[in-house]
């Protein structure tokens, strides 16, 4: 068993691999365009003369060939606070003070332990059912973590026992 042994992350090995597949494309379209159209700078022209009197054309606008981005529809609902339940004078007594709410603490204390919603349910989806290529799934994690901690406990009450154990021989 490798207690500390830091286990491989094959998301993050396949991201530095893209990167790096990025950055030499990247480098090749710039050397490609280099060759395209070599020594080309940037072009000078008169200022005394408005724009088109200087016997010079100007140079062409260039047309823009790049397709729009494609965004992904996300739930507005999601994201925002929902609006807190049962804000009105009723909740209120006559010094201003919120009168005491039962069941608004129940549900205070249960959102509090139960965390925030998660921002990508289909990643959680993808690691629950462990469909990421190389990553188990996540309920085989939580036993295998599980295991290990009533493991280390028992073996601390063994520990504790033996040492108890010992000092009540000494005396």
């Amino acid at each position: 068993m490798a207690l500390f042994n830091k286990p491989s992350d094959p998301i993050s090995e396949r991201s530095r691999a893209l990167n790096a597949e990025i950055a030499a494309l990247e480098s090749k379209i710039k050397r490609l365009n280099d060759q395209l159209q070599p020594g080309q700078g940037p072009r000078v022209r008169s200022t005394t003369l408005p724009p088109g009197r200087s016997g010079h054309a100007p140079a062409p606008a260039q047309s823009q060939t790049d397709r729009e981005p494609v965004f992904e529809p996300i739930d507005q609902g999601r994201l925002k606070e929902p609006a807190e339940h049962g804000v009105s004078p009723e909740h209120f007594n006559e010094l201003g003070a919120r009168k005491y709410d039962l069941v608004a603490l129940i549900d205070r204390l249960r959102k509090r332990f139960q965390g925030p919603p998660v921002s990508n349910p289909r990643l959680v989806n993808y690691l629950a059912a462990g469909s990421v290529q190389g990553l188990r799934p996540l309920r085989f994690e939580k036993r295998i973590a599980r295991r290990r901690v009533l493991w280390l406990t028992i073996s601390f009450l063994l520990l504790m026992l033996g040492i108890l154990r010992m000092v009540l021989q000494h005396r």
